[in-house]
């Protein structure tokens, strides 16, 4: 159990990530061949598996500043739409942290917010629209709430209130319809099912939860 995490942990805290993704990636190709292109695995895959060595590689004792330069950098990695989307996570996250030594309960709910509005303004959607917000912005939201009603919640139990945030965001995309993309092709067969973006999302909270709850 960490009770915070330092600029020398983000490297493990994203590699659990990149675990994740490696874990479900032929599950988010499924997912992703119904309505889109069927490569989002792949994408979030290799996208989180080169964090832990950019940010290895970045010189910055910064840990906002760090993870700012670490999202732009993997924009590059996947330039694709979801690999921008979470890049852009990265990067609001990160700013919303500068001047930032570690991240204690306070500091990941803001990094969670920021990293949803980061979603939102890069993506141009909107809670609802059935996307990875909708996961992200309602796992932080479920912190942000914890936080509020009991200021002395820990890192880890705000992490798994985020992961619950996130599972019941994926959840609630079962009667959404998509509005964006590929997706609006197969429209009539959305719902029921679980959007493959809000899917990703849900997964990148179970890594930071896997790692700050080890």
């Amino acid at each position: 159990m960490m009770d915070k995490i330092t600029v020398s942990d983000l490297p493990g805290l994203f590699g659990s990530v990149g675990r994740v993704m490696s874990e479900n990636a032929d599950h988010l190709c499924e997912m992703d061949a119904n309505m889109g292109d069927g490569d989002l695995g792949l994408t979030m895959k290799k996208g989180f598996n080169a964090l832990p060595e950019i940010l290895e590689a970045i010189d910055e004792p910064d840990l906002g500043k760090k993870l700012a330069k670490a999202g732009m950098k993997m924009a590059s990695v996947v330039p694709s739409t979801m690999g921008t989307l979470m890049a852009s996570a990265i990067m609001s996250g990160g700013k919303a942290l500068a001047g930032c030594e570690a991240i204690g309960p306070a500091e990941f709910v803001r990094y969670l917010g920021a990293a949803a509005d980061g979603i939102a303004k890069r993506g141009k959607c909107a809670r609802g629209d059935r996307t990875v917000l909708d996961a992200v912005g309602a796992a932080a939201d479920k912190a942000a709430a914890l936080l509020a009603s009991d200021p002395s919640a820990s890192l880890p139990e705000l992490a798994r209130a985020a992961l619950t945030g996130a599972e019941e965001g994926v959840a609630a995309t079962r009667e959404m319809m998509p509005k964006f993309g590929k997706a609006l092709v197969h429209a009539a067969k959305a719902l029921g099912t679980d959007d493959q973006g809000a899917t990703a999302g849900m997964l990148m909270i179970r890594g930071f939860c896997e790692f700050i709850c080890a």
